[in-house]
């Protein structure tokens, strides 16, 4: 059965573009949402082996910390001729400064060793898994993807992440040329493109819809 949001939430992210994104999808919902940055909770270790697992535990980590319902996101870029790659550990892949440039070389580095030059070959997604949790245990998660093409070299400064490499499928920019309402924005302001907003629209159905 799944559960009503209601009153405050706690979105259970360090990362501001991330955190960004979560309260411009909220904000039509009236609910009060605040960071698990601003309420001084640490980071558990994501030590699941999905983008679902760890999506839970940052969720039920916040949960039980604040003593309110939590919303978390664990997304990442899975590269098809890289084997899905890097997948789950799309954040340790910038390392400790979070350096996406670097990570964004790195992929297409690997991408070139391995001939991938045409955009057949530079197939990719992104995976967004979202998970609400409430103190008492209970729990509503879903998950999307947004499908697209590696360019190279990175194209815009919006967005964040790996944003300026991929190419949405039937766009002509990357999400890095987008502006957050284009990338992120629901019907009718936007498109609702990203993984993030797919999923997002699967959770209000089951926990913020009227």
């Amino acid at each position: 059965m799944h559960r009503r949001i209601t009153g405050k939430l706690v979105i259970a992210t360090h990362n501001p573009g991330k955190l960004a994104e979560m309260r411009e999808l909220l904000a039509p919902y009236g609910i009060e949402a605040v960071s698990a940055g601003e309420l001084g909770l640490g980071e558990p270790d994501e030590s699941g082996d999905s983008f679902r697992a760890n999506a839970r535990i940052k969720a039920e980590a916040a949960a039980q910390a604040a003593q309110l319902p939590a919303f978390a996101d664990d997304s990442g870029l899975a590269v098809d001729a890289l084997g899905g790659a890097p997948g789950i550990y799309s954040a340790r892949w910038a390392g400790e400064t979070k350096d996406f440039g670097a990570a964004m070389a790195q992929i297409e580095r690997l991408l070139q060793e391995r001939g991938a030059t045409t955009p057949d070959q530079r197939k990719a997604h992104f995976v967004s898994a979202l998970c609400v949790a409430w103190p008492d245990g209970h729990v509503d998660e879903v998950e999307a993807r947004a499908d697209g093409t590696l360019v190279w070299p990175p194209r815009g400064t919006a967005g964040f992440g790996y944003d300026p490499m991929f190419l949405p499928d039937g766009f002509d920019r990357s999400f890095g040329e987008m502006t957050s309402i284009e990338k992120h924005g629901l019907p009718p302001l936007g498109l609702g493109l990203s993984h993030r907003a797919k999923a997002f629209v699967k959770l209000a159905e089951i926990c913020l819809a009227g």
